[in-house]
């Protein structure tokens, strides 16, 4: 698809994964809408980008993506690409007293309940426009889960069966393309408990997921994820292993 001269939403737009993507579709013309909880940090992001507008909101509560919708809807009508990058992680593993319940509740609310919300609710908008498109930012876990991250791998193996659905159901009757961006480990703030510094940079990502995207590729496998893909599907159990070796 073109990704150039559109109005593009981005959730978690102020940092990591969701900035890098905003400052390269600022270059191609795409006027860029960041969404987040943190207005210091969105007013940052805004400042270095053209064509960019920030809205504070905390996606996890459904009132405020409501407002967030009504917005959008009044502000910016040509709204035609949605990206839910927002995430939610806690680093813990499975044991007695942990919290996994409480912890799996919070990482869903943001991850998968807030997405499916989001989605919904611009579904109008996106319908009208000769062009659109839906990017659901899972993960490598999406196949394979770490067992270091076991419920933020839970979320994204859910939007992973999401976003299939999806696809498979706005292609019969409408002209909105559901891309699905699926990073191995990235180097941001957000993944540093789980190694982030040995990932690749969220640019390239950012890069991959556009070129993805130009090529109508469904499926955007970033940095090792289509090779883990491949071995996952021929000896998963070993991939499982390979995915929490140490």
């Amino acid at each position: 698809m073109n990704i150039s001269n559109k109005t593009v939403l981005i959730t978690g737009g102020g940092s990591g994964i969701g900035f890098e993507t905003a400052k390269l579709l600022s270059t191609r013309g795409n006027k860029v809408i960041l969404v987040g909880r943190t207005t210091d940090t969105l007013e940052a992001a805004v400042a270095e980008l053209p064509h960019a507008v920030a809205i504070r909101c905390d996606i996890s509560d459904a009132a405020q993506v409501e407002h967030l919708v009504a917005q959008v809807t009044a502000e910016h009508p040509e709204l035609s690409v949605l990206i839910n990058n927002a995430g939610r992680a806690f680093t813990y593993t499975h044991g007695a007293g942990v919290g996994a319940a409480e912890k799996a509740h919070e990482e869903f609310a943001t991850n998968y309940f807030a997405l499916l919300r989001l989605t919904e609710g611009f579904l109008p908008l996106l319908k009208a426009q000769p062009e659109a498109a839906i990017v659901n930012v899972t993960s490598i876990v999406a196949y394979s889960p770490a067992v270091v991250a076991p419920s933020y791998s839970d979320s994204k193996a859910a939007v992973h069966s999401y976003t299939l659905a999806l696809r498979h159901t706005l292609a019969q009757n409408t002209a909105i393309k559901v891309f699905e961006a699926m990073p191995s480990l990235v180097n941001t703030a957000f993944s540093q408990e789980i190694g982030g510094a040995h990932g690749m940079p969220a640019r390239e990502v950012a890069e991959a997921l556009v070129a993805g995207m130009e090529q109508d590729e469904w499926e955007i496998h970033i940095g090792q994820t289509a090779g883990f893909r491949a071995f996952y599907l021929t000896a998963p159990q070993q991939a499982f292993e390979m995915m929490n070796q140490g």
